[in-house]
């Protein structure tokens, strides 16, 4: 058994080694209890030295913030171009699908030319914009109130319009993939339309860059029991794919 200063360092080192640490596995090395371990993280939080987690801790802020998509859109912009493409063979002979809002999916809108006839349904006048006169699509466009961080339509009007619709595949951006927490974004306002689109696709696909797992944001959209795909870079860790695909989700690296 150490003592606190003994327990604080090896916390430390862990989260230099690897990111992040679990309570129960820490409170197994030292042998003290769990209610130790929650006292000793939440001092070396109010020191500044870590970010308190569910079930542990981590060395990085798993808590994101809301960016205009102006300013998202200049970030990872490579590894979004290359998540697009490879989430475009998902569509396959579906003639329906939903894009939601974020640089990652508009970047799938910007790939998108379909042989065959295919109806796209957004919130996101962006996405809508890009594919209005498009050969062999078709743009659903729900309307609402426009988020101005997002230039996408959310409320009432919107969900209205999602009652009598059912599509093959929803293609979703997230601003956090959390292996405890689930799909999260950091609007508040869109994350009701978001739950939605979940309930009428018969797939979801989340196309995320690698920073986006680990990390939280304020509106819960869901488990990630209701996704079936996730599209990410090569730089997620292999861990957690490994854990993604236990659970029945099928990751696809760009």
């Amino acid at each position: 058994m150490k003592n606190i200063t003994g327990r604080h360092q090896l916390i430390l080192q862990k989260l230099q080694e690897i990111g992040r640490v679990n309570i129960q596995e820490l409170s197994d090395d030292m042998q003290v209890s769990e209610v130790t371990i929650r006292k000793d993280l939440k001092l070396l939080e109010n020191k500044n030295l870590l970010y308190r987690t569910k079930g542990g801790g981590s060395i990085n802020n798993p808590y994101t913030i809301e960016r205009p998509i102006d300013e998202k859109e200049f970030i990872n912009t490579e590894e979004k171009k290359k998540i697009a493409k490879a989430a475009l063979p998902l569509i396959g002979q579906n003639d329906s699908i939903i894009i939601g809002s974020g640089t990652t999916v508009f970047e799938l809108a910007r790939t998108l030319y379909p042989s065959k006839h295919l109806t796209v349904i957004t919130p996101a006048l962006r996405v809508a914009l890009e594919l209005c006169n498009r050969p062999n699509v078709d743009v659903l466009q729900l309307g609402g109130l426009i988020h101005p961080s997002s230039f996408s339509a959310t409320g009432y009007f919107a969900e209205l319009v999602l009652e009598n619709i059912s599509c093959g595949i929803l293609f979703l951006g997230s601003d956090g993939i959390d292996l405890d927490f689930g799909l999260s974004i950091t609007n508040l306002a869109e994350a009701s339309l978001l739950q939605k689109m979940i309930e009428l696709a018969q797939v979801v696909v989340i196309m995320a860059d690698s920073t986006k797992f680990g990390r939280r944001g304020l509106g819960k959209i869901c488990t990630l029991d209701h996704i079936q795909y996730i599209v990410t870079d090569n730089k997620v860790p292999e861990d957690t794919v490994t854990l993604l695909e236990e659970r029945g989700i099928k990751v696809i690296i760009a």
